[in-house]
């Protein structure tokens, strides 16, 4: 698994539970235990989102989470970041050996990862925000909103 969808979800649960605050990527990067770098470069791939808004640089400069927590699911983050959550480091065999089995495995398991993937994103789509925040805190959410 890729790290940068760690830091993306921390960082949308900081904004989040600091509800309007703007934080700078300073702050949350000694929060996340990585570099403000990182993280700006992480969250640049949701400026076009309507997930947390950039608030351009200068003292007041930062993030603030805009989105709907309940409704933000792990599967949205990592959809927008391009996250394969199952990646194979090589590929065995080859399609030109008269073998069917070096010939047929890469792609085979090429579509194992992909199926694997998409159960990824299927297990996600089923955890908001809010729902890593309630788990973190021990809370369960209250009808209508946060507990």
């Amino acid at each position: 698994m890729n790290s940068d969808f760690c830091v993306a979800v921390h960082a949308f649960v900081y904004l989040n539970h600091h509800g309007g605050k703007t934080c700078s990527s300073k702050e949350l990067a000694t929060n996340i235990c990585t570099n403000p770098a990182r993280v700006r470069k992480i969250l640049a791939m949701f400026k076009n989102c309507e997930f947390i808004t950039t608030i351009e640089s200068g003292p007041g400069g930062g993030y603030q989470f805009s989105g709907d927590p309940d409704k933000i699911t792990l599967s949205d983050i990592a959809s927008i970041m391009k996250i394969d959550f199952v990646e194979p480091g090589w590929r065995s065999g080859d399609t030109d050996m008269d073998c069917l089995i070096a010939s047929g495995m890469g792609n085979l398991m090429d579509g194992i990862f992909s199926d694997l993937n998409k159960d990824c994103y299927s297990k996600l789509s089923d955890i908001s925000v809010s729902d890593i925040e309630h788990r973190i805190f021990g809370t369960t959410k209250k009808a209508g909103g946060k507990s």
